[in-house]
């Protein structure tokens, strides 16, 4: 619960550190206010970490830059035509924006950029009233037009104006619904919830690039599965994200299989904990936090009931990878991204196999060397994807996979499975073999790596001598 006596004491410690402490005399010597805007103001009456701090002034675009000159080692600009300026001060960046008055056309997400005249103006075109609190620096007065400290006692997210207005002026803002949500834990007022629903189709004139902006957002924080109910109970998520809805497959009573949907996202939380506990203080994996949310997106296309009410899935992990490689290039991710992703769906179920049977060495090397760079991301979602009930079928699961870490480290001491190539490379093998570059040397080099996979490190000799036996059975 929102303590305000602890809140009013932090929000004083922020307007007292050097870098607020700075600028508040820099903007008082000129004869301009100066507020601390948003986010820090509501982070530091909650207690949490304020970072990135935004500030709002009424002094224009040139005379902010002018007052911040002197006191900051640096300063940007590319933000002047919306009225910000970028300044480096104290050894913090700092973003100050002059009072907005914006309108918007309804047809773009472009707003008519309007310098306004007063704090509380610029205060109620935010998004939600919990972003809509300012600090006047250096008086310390907190500036609330829209209710937003009750609404941070009630952990309640609501708009400042009627949500249709709003979400009218940006669409966008319904995405930051459930990235806050999911980001401060609150309930969305259910008026809010209502014009979200009415409203999604409006996400169509959003870019791409920004709806992948508030994802990732909504996937970096600590419990995102909150914010992506609330897209999917309002539909939002369908605008474009459509196969996360689409695993709520249906039910019947003599067809019965786990819901896929749920599935899905107890195996995002459990892989948001793996990441926790393996690499404690990184930052969130976002590719492995989309591979989790997507791995089984192919199952609605290979679902089949079979007769006895058996129900199968073949191939859902190449087709979920198709599906997820057009998905991610629709919302401008970049290629690294989207071939983590792929990668880590087409071979989720991988491990399976071992947990079914003990693999040889020569199959745990193929698993190592298949998975590349996301071995560790591999092992996280392969663990995170387990979620039966059945304590002894998931204890197995566990030995299982804790067996298969145990061996690739093993082999990994021996045989540098990281560094996993042949003993002899194109050079040595044009030279024993007597041919030019070409087919036949990528040939002769694929062999010699299926033996290093088959049979681990051999000896430079005994590979060579392999090469000749392979080359003159070749005719």
């Amino acid at each position: 619960m929102l303590n305000m006596a602890e809140g009013v004491a932090r929000l004083g410690a922020l307007a007292e550190s050097p870098v607020v402490a700075t600028l508040a005399d820099a903007f008082a010597a000129a004869g301009r206010d100066l507020a601390i805007v948003g986010g820090p103001v509501r982070d530091a009456l909650l207690g949490r970490p304020t970072n990135d701090l935004d500030f709002t002034t009424d002094a224009l675009p040139d005379e902010i830059l002018r007052i911040v000159k002197p006191i900051s080692t640096a300063q940007w600009d590319i933000g002047r035509a919306f009225g910000t300026i970028g300044a480096k001060v104290a050894g913090e960046q700092v973003e100050i924006t002059t009072y907005r008055a914006d309108s918007y056309d309804g047809v773009t997400r472009k707003p008519t950029v309007e310098f306004g005249d007063t704090l509380e103006g610029d205060l109620v075109r935010r998004d939600f009233t919990v972003n809509s609190m300012a600090l006047r620096v250096p008086g310390r007065t907190l500036v609330d037009p829209t209710g937003g400290v009750e609404d941070l006692v009630a952990r309640r997210l609501r708009t400042p104006a009627d949500p249709t207005v709003s979400f009218g002026d940006d669409p966008l803002r319904m995405l930051r619904a459930a990235r806050f949500a999911a980001q401060l834990g609150f309930d969305v007022d259910p008026a809010t919830v209502d014009a979200m629903a009415r409203l999604r189709s409006t996400l169509s004139i959003v870019s791409p690039e920004r709806i992948q902006g508030e994802l990732v957002r909504l996937l970096q924080t600590d419990d995102p599965v909150r914010g992506i109910r609330l897209l999917v109970e309002t539909g939002l998520l369908k605008e474009f994200l459509p196969e996360i809805p689409a695993l709520q497959l249906e039910v019947d009573e003599h067809h019965h299989h786990k819901d896929v949907y749920e599935h899905s996202l107890t195996v995002l939380r459990q892989a948001i904990e793996l990441e926790a506990s393996r690499h404690p203080g990184d930052a969130p994996d976002v590719p492995l936090r989309l591979a989790a949310l997507l791995h089984d997106i192919g199952k609605p296309a290979t679902r089949r009931l079979e007769p006895g009410g058996g129900v199968t899935f073949y191939h859902h992990d190449v087709k979920g990878a198709r599906l997820a490689r057009k998905r991610l290039q629709a919302l401008r991710f970049d290629s690294d991204t989207t071939s983590v992703v792929t990668r880590l769906i087409e071979l989720h179920l991988r491990f399976f196999g071992y947990a079914e049977g003990a693999w040889t060495d020569a199959a745990v090397r193929r698993y190592v060397r298949d998975a590349g760079a996301e071995l560790e991301r591999l092992h996280i979602l392969t663990r995170a994807d387990v979620t039966t009930r059945n304590a002894k079928k998931a204890g197995r699961l566990a030995r299982a996979y804790d067996d298969i870490e145990r061996r690739i480290a093993e082999l990994s001491a021996q045989e540098q499975l990281d560094a996993m190539r042949p003993e002899l490379d194109g050079n040595r093998i044009q030279e024993l073999l007597g041919i030019p570059p070409g087919r036949e040397v990528g040939e002769a080099y694929r062999f010699l790596l299926d033996l290093r996979l088959d049979e681990g490190i051999v000896g430079e000799e005994e590979a060579e001598r392999r090469l000749r036996e392979w080359w003159a059975a070749r005719g």
